[in-house]
Protein backbone atom coordinates (compact mmCIF):
# COMPACT_ATOMS: atom_id res chain seq x y z
CA UNK A 1 0.00 0.00 0.00
CA UNK A 2 1.71 3.43 -1.24
CA UNK A 3 -0.68 5.15 1.12
CA UNK A 4 1.04 7.49 4.06
CA UNK A 5 -1.11 6.45 6.95
CA UNK A 6 -1.73 8.36 10.33
CA UNK A 7 -3.53 6.78 13.33
CA UNK A 8 -4.71 9.16 16.14
CA UNK A 9 -4.52 7.07 19.27
CA UNK A 10 -2.00 4.49 19.69
CA UNK A 11 -4.43 1.56 21.94
CA UNK A 12 -5.28 -1.70 21.27
CA UNK A 13 -7.26 -1.66 18.08
CA UNK A 14 -4.80 0.62 16.34
CA UNK A 15 -1.53 -1.04 17.39
CA UNK A 16 -3.73 -4.51 15.65
CA UNK A 17 -4.27 -2.15 12.14
CA UNK A 18 -0.71 -1.33 12.54
CA UNK A 19 0.66 -4.85 12.52
CA UNK A 20 -1.74 -5.84 10.09
CA UNK A 21 -0.80 -3.58 7.29
CA UNK A 22 3.01 -3.73 8.02
CA UNK A 23 2.55 -7.66 8.14
CA UNK A 24 0.66 -6.83 4.42
CA UNK A 25 3.49 -4.67 3.18
CA UNK A 26 3.05 -1.75 4.57
CA UNK A 27 6.56 0.23 4.55
CA UNK A 28 6.55 1.61 8.03
CA UNK A 29 7.92 4.48 7.37
CA UNK A 30 5.12 5.46 5.81
CA UNK A 31 3.15 5.10 9.61
CA UNK A 32 3.29 7.36 12.34
CA UNK A 33 1.06 7.20 15.23
CA UNK A 34 0.04 9.87 18.02
CA UNK A 35 -0.23 9.15 20.93
CA UNK A 36 0.01 11.07 24.32
CA UNK A 37 1.60 8.08 26.51
CA UNK A 38 4.84 8.57 26.42
CA UNK A 39 5.72 4.44 27.38
CA UNK A 40 3.02 3.32 24.72
CA UNK A 41 5.08 5.80 21.79
CA UNK A 42 7.85 3.49 23.38
CA UNK A 43 6.27 -0.02 22.31
CA UNK A 44 4.57 1.17 19.57
CA UNK A 45 8.33 2.10 17.70
CA UNK A 46 9.91 -1.13 19.23
CA UNK A 47 7.19 -3.33 17.83
CA UNK A 48 6.41 -1.99 14.67
CA UNK A 49 9.13 -0.01 13.70
CA UNK A 50 7.06 3.25 12.96
CA UNK A 51 7.40 6.75 13.88
CA UNK A 52 5.34 8.27 16.90
CA UNK A 53 4.48 11.58 18.65
CA UNK A 54 2.39 13.14 21.16
CA UNK A 55 1.48 15.82 18.74
CA UNK A 56 -1.69 15.19 16.66
CA UNK A 57 -1.26 17.82 14.30
CA UNK A 58 1.75 16.06 12.46
CA UNK A 59 -0.59 13.59 11.49
CA UNK A 60 -2.36 16.10 9.28
CA UNK A 61 0.94 15.42 6.86
CA UNK A 62 -0.75 11.93 5.62
CA UNK A 63 -3.07 10.84 2.86
CA UNK A 64 -5.27 8.96 6.13
CA UNK A 65 -5.69 9.98 9.58
CA UNK A 66 -7.37 6.84 11.54
CA UNK A 67 -9.24 8.54 14.60
CA UNK A 68 -8.72 5.45 17.26
CA UNK A 69 -9.47 7.29 20.08
CA UNK A 70 -12.44 6.79 22.46
CA UNK A 71 -15.67 7.87 21.69
CA UNK A 72 -16.00 10.41 24.08
CA UNK A 73 -12.50 12.14 23.21
CA UNK A 74 -13.58 12.20 19.36
CA UNK A 75 -14.90 16.20 19.84
CA UNK A 76 -11.53 17.26 21.26
CA UNK A 77 -9.52 15.64 19.02
CA UNK A 78 -11.47 16.63 15.96
CA UNK A 79 -11.99 20.15 17.17
CA UNK A 80 -7.71 20.75 17.46
CA UNK A 81 -7.43 19.47 13.86
CA UNK A 82 -9.98 21.94 12.40
CA UNK A 83 -8.28 24.78 11.77
CA UNK A 84 -5.90 22.96 9.67
CA UNK A 85 -8.43 20.55 7.74
CA UNK A 86 -9.06 22.95 5.61
CA UNK A 87 -6.00 23.30 4.28
CA UNK A 88 -4.78 19.74 4.61
CA UNK A 89 -7.26 17.02 2.78
CA UNK A 90 -6.64 13.61 4.52
CA UNK A 91 -9.39 11.11 4.41
CA UNK A 92 -10.06 10.21 8.05
CA UNK A 93 -11.54 6.58 8.96
CA UNK A 94 -13.35 6.74 12.50
CA UNK A 95 -12.91 3.34 14.43
CA UNK A 96 -15.14 5.28 17.00
CA UNK A 97 -18.57 3.09 18.16
CA UNK A 98 -21.68 5.23 18.14
CA UNK A 99 -20.30 8.65 16.07
CA UNK A 100 -21.97 9.73 13.22
CA UNK A 101 -20.04 11.02 10.18
CA UNK A 102 -21.91 14.13 9.99
CA UNK A 103 -20.90 15.19 13.57
CA UNK A 104 -17.33 14.15 12.66
CA UNK A 105 -17.31 16.01 9.65
CA UNK A 106 -18.78 19.01 11.18
CA UNK A 107 -16.01 19.14 13.95
CA UNK A 108 -13.49 18.91 11.34
CA UNK A 109 -14.82 22.10 9.88
CA UNK A 110 -17.23 20.43 7.35
CA UNK A 111 -16.80 19.09 3.72
CA UNK A 112 -14.15 16.36 5.03
CA UNK A 113 -13.90 12.97 3.86
CA UNK A 114 -15.10 10.65 6.54
CA UNK A 115 -15.46 7.05 6.81
CA UNK A 116 -16.90 5.24 9.87
CA UNK A 117 -16.05 1.59 10.64
CA UNK A 118 -17.36 -0.40 13.38
CA UNK A 119 -14.47 -2.94 13.79
CA UNK A 120 -15.17 -6.08 16.59
CA UNK A 121 -13.15 -7.48 19.12
CA UNK A 122 -11.50 -10.23 17.14
CA UNK A 123 -10.20 -7.16 14.96
CA UNK A 124 -7.17 -7.66 17.73
CA UNK A 125 -5.90 -11.23 16.16
CA UNK A 126 -6.59 -10.28 12.35
CA UNK A 127 -9.63 -12.22 12.70
CA UNK A 128 -12.27 -9.02 13.02
CA UNK A 129 -15.38 -8.45 11.01
CA UNK A 130 -15.78 -4.25 10.22
CA UNK A 131 -18.42 -3.02 7.88
CA UNK A 132 -17.68 0.90 6.55
CA UNK A 133 -19.53 3.54 5.65
CA UNK A 134 -18.54 6.34 3.33
CA UNK A 135 -19.86 9.84 3.68
CA UNK A 136 -20.69 11.66 -0.36
CA UNK A 137 -17.25 13.49 0.35
CA UNK A 138 -15.53 9.94 0.19
CA UNK A 139 -13.48 9.21 -3.57
CA UNK A 140 -13.14 5.97 -5.12
CA UNK A 141 -9.12 5.81 -3.85
CA UNK A 142 -10.20 6.95 -0.97
CA UNK A 143 -12.80 3.94 -0.22
CA UNK A 144 -10.13 1.58 -1.51
CA UNK A 145 -7.35 2.92 1.21
CA UNK A 146 -9.66 2.74 3.61
CA UNK A 147 -10.54 -0.84 2.57
CA UNK A 148 -7.44 -2.31 2.49
CA UNK A 149 -6.14 -0.49 6.12
CA UNK A 150 -9.60 -2.78 7.48
CA UNK A 151 -8.87 -5.48 5.59
CA UNK A 152 -5.59 -6.04 7.53
CA UNK A 153 -7.44 -7.03 11.02
CA UNK A 154 -10.00 -9.53 9.03
CA UNK A 155 -13.13 -8.97 6.66
CA UNK A 156 -14.97 -5.59 5.78
CA UNK A 157 -18.43 -5.40 4.39
CA UNK A 158 -19.61 -1.35 3.08
CA UNK A 159 -23.06 -0.58 3.90
CA UNK A 160 -25.07 3.01 2.09
CA UNK A 161 -27.34 3.56 4.45
CA UNK A 162 -25.17 4.95 7.85
CA UNK A 163 -28.19 3.94 9.95
CA UNK A 164 -27.29 0.07 9.13
CA UNK A 165 -24.22 0.43 11.23
CA UNK A 166 -26.22 0.57 14.60
CA UNK A 167 -27.76 -2.82 13.56
CA UNK A 168 -24.04 -3.64 12.31
CA UNK A 169 -23.06 -2.86 15.90
CA UNK A 170 -25.67 -5.23 17.93
CA UNK A 171 -25.00 -8.05 15.22
CA UNK A 172 -20.93 -8.29 14.92
CA UNK A 173 -19.90 -5.22 17.28
CA UNK A 174 -21.39 -6.46 20.33
CA UNK A 175 -21.38 -9.99 19.19
CA UNK A 176 -18.30 -11.21 20.22
CA UNK A 177 -19.21 -11.00 23.98
CA UNK A 178 -22.41 -12.93 23.15
CA UNK A 179 -20.78 -15.71 22.25
CA UNK A 180 -18.57 -15.85 25.27
CA UNK A 181 -21.32 -15.44 27.56
CA UNK A 182 -22.59 -18.94 25.57
CA UNK A 183 -19.09 -20.50 26.36
CA UNK A 184 -19.25 -19.13 29.60
CA UNK A 185 -22.25 -20.82 30.30
CA UNK A 186 -21.91 -24.16 28.74
CA UNK A 187 -17.97 -23.99 30.89
CA UNK A 188 -19.95 -23.72 33.77
CA UNK A 189 -22.75 -26.35 32.97
CA UNK A 190 -19.85 -28.71 31.86
CA UNK A 191 -18.21 -28.48 35.41
CA UNK A 192 -21.46 -29.16 36.91
CA UNK A 193 -21.61 -31.87 35.14
CA UNK A 194 -18.54 -33.34 36.21
CA UNK A 195 -15.96 -32.50 34.23
CA UNK A 196 -12.44 -30.63 35.79
CA UNK A 197 -12.30 -26.83 34.36
CA UNK A 198 -9.14 -27.22 32.27
CA UNK A 199 -11.09 -29.88 30.44
CA UNK A 200 -14.48 -27.89 30.01
CA UNK A 201 -12.70 -25.16 28.92
CA UNK A 202 -11.03 -27.11 26.37
CA UNK A 203 -13.84 -28.81 25.10
CA UNK A 204 -16.06 -25.57 24.87
CA UNK A 205 -13.85 -23.57 22.80
CA UNK A 206 -12.39 -25.90 20.83
CA UNK A 207 -15.99 -26.78 19.90
CA UNK A 208 -17.12 -23.00 19.12
CA UNK A 209 -13.56 -22.72 16.73
CA UNK A 210 -15.02 -25.76 15.19
CA UNK A 211 -19.09 -24.76 14.67
CA UNK A 212 -17.54 -21.32 13.37
CA UNK A 213 -15.20 -22.88 10.82
CA UNK A 214 -18.01 -25.31 9.60
CA UNK A 215 -20.28 -22.17 9.17
CA UNK A 216 -17.85 -20.06 7.62
CA UNK A 217 -16.31 -23.13 5.42
CA UNK A 218 -19.76 -24.42 4.53
CA UNK A 219 -22.26 -23.70 1.32
CA UNK A 220 -24.80 -24.82 3.29
CA UNK A 221 -26.73 -22.13 5.79
CA UNK A 222 -26.57 -22.68 9.60
CA UNK A 223 -30.23 -23.49 9.80
CA UNK A 224 -29.03 -26.69 7.30
CA UNK A 225 -25.73 -27.39 9.06
CA UNK A 226 -27.65 -27.49 12.43
CA UNK A 227 -30.22 -29.87 11.11
CA UNK A 228 -27.55 -32.03 9.62
CA UNK A 229 -26.16 -31.98 12.97
CA UNK A 230 -29.52 -32.66 15.37
CA UNK A 231 -30.35 -36.50 14.89
CA UNK A 232 -34.26 -37.01 15.63
CA UNK A 233 -34.80 -38.16 19.11
CA UNK A 234 -31.27 -37.45 20.16
CA UNK A 235 -29.11 -35.80 22.62
CA UNK A 236 -28.94 -32.55 20.44
CA UNK A 237 -32.45 -32.96 19.50
CA UNK A 238 -33.70 -32.63 23.46
CA UNK A 239 -30.68 -29.72 23.81
CA UNK A 240 -32.14 -27.84 21.14
CA UNK A 241 -36.10 -28.55 22.51
CA UNK A 242 -35.13 -27.54 25.55
CA UNK A 243 -33.53 -23.97 24.04
CA UNK A 244 -36.43 -23.43 22.21
CA UNK A 245 -38.72 -23.92 25.52
CA UNK A 246 -36.94 -21.17 26.97
CA UNK A 247 -37.31 -18.89 24.04
CA UNK A 248 -34.16 -18.69 22.54
CA UNK A 249 -35.02 -16.94 19.59
CA UNK A 250 -37.12 -14.31 21.60
CA UNK A 251 -33.44 -13.56 24.02
CA UNK A 252 -31.31 -13.32 20.88
CA UNK A 253 -34.14 -10.93 19.07
CA UNK A 254 -34.32 -8.57 22.47
CA UNK A 255 -30.73 -8.79 23.07
CA UNK A 256 -29.98 -7.07 19.85
CA UNK A 257 -32.70 -5.30 19.61
CA UNK A 258 -31.26 -3.68 22.98
CA UNK A 259 -27.92 -3.08 21.70
CA UNK A 260 -29.04 -1.31 18.18
CA UNK A 261 -31.34 0.94 19.96
CA UNK A 262 -28.54 1.64 22.96
CA UNK A 263 -26.10 2.07 19.81
CA UNK A 264 -28.98 4.86 18.24
CA UNK A 265 -28.81 6.32 21.98
CA UNK A 266 -24.88 6.68 22.02
CA UNK A 267 -24.99 8.26 18.88
CA UNK A 268 -27.63 11.01 19.92
CA UNK A 269 -25.58 11.59 22.80
CA UNK A 270 -22.14 11.84 21.38
CA UNK A 271 -22.95 13.89 18.57
CA UNK A 272 -24.40 16.65 20.59
CA UNK A 273 -21.65 19.66 20.46
CA UNK A 274 -20.10 20.59 23.68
Amino acid sequence: MNTRIAFIGGGNMAASLVGGIVAAGTNPAAIIVAEPDAGRRLQLSQQFNVATTENNLETLLHDVVVLSVKPQLMQTVCKQLANYSNTQKPLYISIAAGIRTADIARWLGGNVAVVRCMPNMPALIQCGATALYANESVNETQQQQADEILRAAGITTWVTDEDQLDAVTAVSGSGPAYFLLLMEAMQKTAVQLGLDNTTAARLTLQTALGAARMANESELDTQELRAGVTSKGGTTAAAIASFEQDGFQNNVNNALHAAYHRSRELADELGKDK
